[in-house]
């Protein structure tokens, strides 16, 4: 298996940005008639953090998930990093053309 990182155009700089999740998202708990001291830390997955860069890149998070998904599986890195993961060099090739295809010079991969 190989991991590359996805990165987007920034909608404002126009450089290439990729989210990092920092930290796990912490749902809490609030009851109606009473208070709820219970946190519960959940890790996004990959498309649930490739979603969050909804206006933040200049295309939709939804078109890159369907043709990312059609040649690999998003995935979240050991460090937060959004990452493709994929079978071979060949993979990383074909997905990396189809991007180029269908976005432009807006969606890009790095090792």
């Amino acid at each position: 298996m190989i991991r590359v990182r996805l990165f987007g155009r920034c909608r404002i700089y126009h450089d290439p940005v990729a989210p990092v999740l920092r930290a796990p998202a912490q749902i809490g708990w609030e009851g109606w008639f009473r208070t709820i001291d219970l946190v519960t830390p959940k890790r996004l997955k990959g498309k649930e953090l490739l979603m969050r860069t909804r206006g933040w890149w200049t295309v939709e998070p939804s078109d890159v998930a369907a043709v990312v998904e059609e040649h690999g599986r998003l995935v979240v890195g050991e460090k937060g990093e959004l990452m493709v993961e994929l079978s071979d060099e060949k993979a990383v090739e074909k997905l990396s053309s189809v991007l180029s295809e269908r976005f432009g010079n807006q969606v890009l991969l790095s090792p």
